[in-house]
This record gives C-alpha cells, structure tokens and sequence, in this order.
C-alpha cells in the first residue's frame, strides 16, 4: 500500500477502547486509506519493528493519548503510546524527505 494512503493509527487495544476504534476504523476505510495498527501477530515479532515500519509507511497519523494512566491504583501509566508519538515526531524532524510530509 503507497505511503499517501496509509494511517499508522497508536491508539489502546484493549476491550473498553472498542467503542472509539471502531468508529476510527470505519472512517479512515470510508475516507479511502488504509489503517495501520501494531498488534503483535506472533511471540517471534518484535512490536518496536513493526511500529517503526508502519510509522515510515504511513504519511498520516493519529495518536490517542487520552488513556495514558495507570492500569491499577498505585502503579505506573505506561507510557509506550507517548513513546510511539515520540518516534512519529522524530521522524517529522530527522527523517527523510518523504518523512517529512507526515502529518500527525
């Protein structure tokens, strides 16, 4: 899939977050691009690998920070989706010329 029409999409994959992926799903297919979503496919992937390359793949994308706390009380928030923002932002001012187009 060309890199014009693809969405890296760094969202929570868990059962509560349905409500608001599926929406978001709909629209970017309605809308003619192609979502792009890092969900560990076997125990051999290395998700950070397949995160970067959805992020260098993908000229647009959509970052939903809004869950970042902890799972329960007294623990840490995780925070690998400001990490996978981070990358995304990085890309916009280190990478190359077609890097540079993304928007997010």
């Amino acid at each position: 899939m060309p890199f014009e029409s693809n969405v890296f999409i760094n969202c929570p994959f868990d059962n509560d977050y349905k409500l608001l992926l599926r929406p978001l799903l709909f629209t970017v297919l309605y809308l003619g691009y192609k979502p792009r979503l890092s969900q560990t496919q076997s125990s051999s992937d290395i998700r950070i690998n397949q995160i970067k390359s959805f992020i260098r793949d993908s000229k647009f994308g959509i970052h939903d920070l809004s869950r970042c706390k902890p799972l329960k009380v007294g623990d840490l928030p995780r925070f690998n989706m400001p990490y996978e923002l981070g990358l995304d932002i990085g890309c916009l001012e280190f990478g190359s010329r077609n890097l540079k187009q993304r928007k997010s």
